[in-house]
């Protein structure tokens, strides 16, 4: 998702907008630009790559102005350019920023053009400013300007305006992508996340679908979408996050594969008693939610999908309820079957994916007995408009190849399972083996994290390497999906999961000496079969990479090089084997020379289709 932030302020603001930039470079971009207004003249200044080249261009010729917006562009209509990036002008009067999609754009950009108005781009953003400058012809304010645009606009925006004519004040809209309100003192700031505004303040208040805000130094007023003036509660930040410090690390993704027991002991912290998850875990009405619950619909896209992918195969052998998993983008198109007494989850580290927050929407209206997410962001679109939300506490997570939210999802979804499974007769026994299970889980990473150093000589294999595939059996599959993931995402290699068993039926084809297998095989009911896989490989000249329990009897040679695994009980597997896998990705990256914490084409947060 691209980066906004902007400032009302009588000290100039330009550092301020950059620095909130760079605390917003996680997210995946390819192009950044400013806009100020300094005597009564808006001054713009835009580059392609990263914020640095923005900076010192701001260096080399400063920007002086109490008032401005700036933005990081991840490319949708026309290519990475300087004449692409944001803000966009219309006429030296008007700038604007814009997150999100206006599909009716094009229409939109014939009846601008027939008015006279000329398009120096290819974005659909201009569209926006240019129907603000002609609205303003009718209106008396930029309020009523761009409440009158915002009309006109089909699709996704999160969108700030400024006029030359009024430098005192900023106009801010949402509908799809999210804006939060930033509040000091005899100043105000807005921006499309909260951490780009921690230097200033942290006080928020963060728009509701359809808000339309105005915004001065000294004061705020938001208006719904009917243009009815409401209040939105302003909120203390409890981010402690800095997102320029890795401390010892050299990435953010190491840092918070590091990080990953410190999340799991917080997100577990307060949520056990007596043997048992309490259902305030997932809000103060949960219990009532929970207690009739016999279907699961997790909702999901990406690395999220694979939690949820996971917690199927919990939900049904432990909990004794049926579970659909879906990846969002193909829930909401689609027409399915509503299942009596069914809750719907659904599962995003930021809270504003797009596909995720769509179909929660329709699932409302289809009916569900309760609705629930598990998120990491206080605040966000997810959290509000569920009827239950489980808050990872993850901590910040900059690296765009999600590790410590994922396993923090899995985490929360076996506390799920027990919740749900104390409702509809999970014995006693069980709940607190789950349990004690959960509060081993930040010991038994340590102890994962300690074959880094195996894992980084063992990634020279894959220097010359441009395939891989990940084998997996029962809730090892999607950890297997998940590697995949991770391995194509940040050293590009096309990699692909299967199910084990599912070998004889395709993938066998593929098996040479330069396609390396990866099998996760943690030491249960289902590891002979396995083992059965791993052989069919063998036969073929195939170079296998096992990942196994140390007691599972594997044994290196020739064609297979084994890596042993601290033994773990069957509730935590899943999440143990996550960690060798997150650390393989990690080292091939690095000898690859891919830009680990933002690989190309990729955005942290997808709040657009």
């Amino acid at each position: 998702m691209c980066g906004i932030v902007g400032a009302v302020a009588q000290r100039d603001v330009a550092e301020i907008l950059v620095e909130g930039l760079r605390r917003l470079e996680y997210r995946g971009y390819d192009s950044a630009g400013v806009a100020v207004i300094h005597n009564g003249e808006l001054i713009s200044t835009r580059r392609v790559g990263k914020v640095q080249e923005l900076s010192a261009a701001l260096e080399q010729q400063p920007l002086a102005g109490g008032t401005g917006i700036a933005h990081t562009r991840w490319a949708t209509h026309g290519e990475p350019s300087e004449r692409n990036a944001h803000p966009h002008l219309s006429c030296g009067d008007i700038a604007v920023v814009h997150n999100g999609i206006i599909e009716n754009h094009n229409k939109l950009r014939e009846h601008l053009k027939s008015l006279g108005y000329v398009f120096s781009s290819d974005t659909d953003t201009e569209v926006i400013c240019h129907l603000v400058h002609h609205e303003l012809k009718s209106h008396a304010t930029l309020l009523a300007a761009v409440q009158a645009t915002v009309k006109q606009l089909e699709g996704a925006y999160g969108t700030v305006v400024i006029d030359r004519r009024d430098s005192e004040r900023m106009i801010v809209a949402r509908s799809g992508s999210p804006l939060v309100i930033g509040f000091g003192l005899g100043e105000n700031f807005v921006a499309s996340d909260q951490l780009a505004l921690l230097p200033v303040t942290r006080s928020f208040a963060f728009l509701e679908e359809g808000d339309v805000a105005e915004v001065t130094r000294r004061e705020v007023s938001i208006f719904d979408s009917n243009g009815v003036a409401v209040s939105r509660e302003i909120k203390e930040s409890e981010v402690t996050h800095d997102a320029g410090d890795k401390g010892e690390y050299r990435h953010y993704m190491l840092k918070e594969i590091y990080e990953q027991p410190l999340a799991l002991a917080r997100t577990i912290e307060g949520r056990i008693a007596n043997k048992q998850v309490l259902d305030t875990a997932f809000g103060d009405n949960a219990a009532e939610f929970l207690k009739d619950i016999k279907h699961v619909q997790i909702i999901a896209c990406g690395t999220s999908y694979h939690a949820g992918m996971a917690a199927r195969y919990w939900l049904e052998d432990w909990a004794g309820v049926s579970c659909n998993v879906e990846i969002a983008s193909e829930f909401r198109y689609r027409k399915s079957h509503l299942f009596p007494n069914s809750l719907l989850v659904t599962i995003s580290q930021s809270g504003e994916t797009a596909d995720t927050l769509a179909a929660l929407r329709l699932a409302k209206d289809m009916g569900y007995k309760a609705t629930m997410t598990i998120c990491n962001a206080p605040g966000s679109s997810l959290v509000r408009e569920s009827d239950m939300a489980y808050m990872m506490k993850a901590g910040a997570e900059i690296g765009v190849a999600s590790t410590k939210a994922f396993t923090v999802q899995l985490a929360g979804l076996l506390m799920l399972t027990a919740a749900i499974g104390r409702h509809n007769g999970m014995s006693e026994q069980m709940q607190a083996d789950i349990t004690q299970s959960l509060m081993s889980m930040p010991a038994k990473v340590e102890q994962a994290l300690s074959l880094d150093d195996a894992i980084a000589d063992l990634a020279e294999d894959f220097a010359d390497k441009n395939h891989a595939l990940f084998l997996g059996r029962g809730d090892q599959y999607p950890i297997a999906m998940e590697g995949a993931l991770k391995l194509k995402e940040i050293s590009y290699i096309h990699a692909e999961a299967y199910a084990s068993g599912e070998l004889k039926h395709g993938p066998l084809a593929l098996i040479d000496a330069d396609m390396p297998v990866i099998v996760v095989a943690p030491n249960n009911e289902l590891l002979e079969k396995l083992k059965s896989n791993v052989e069919e490989v063998r036969a073929r000249g195939g170079l296998m990479y096992v990942f196994a329990d140390v007691d599972a009897e594997f044994e290196s040679d020739d064609t297979m090089k084994v890596i042993p695994v601290p033994h773990c009980d069957d509730f935590m597997a899943p999440l143990i084997y996550t960690i060798p896998l997150q650390l393989l990705s990690y080292h091939v990256a690095l000898i690859k020379g891919t830009d680990v914490d933002q690989p190309r084409n990729l955005a942290k947060s997808v709040t657009v289709e």
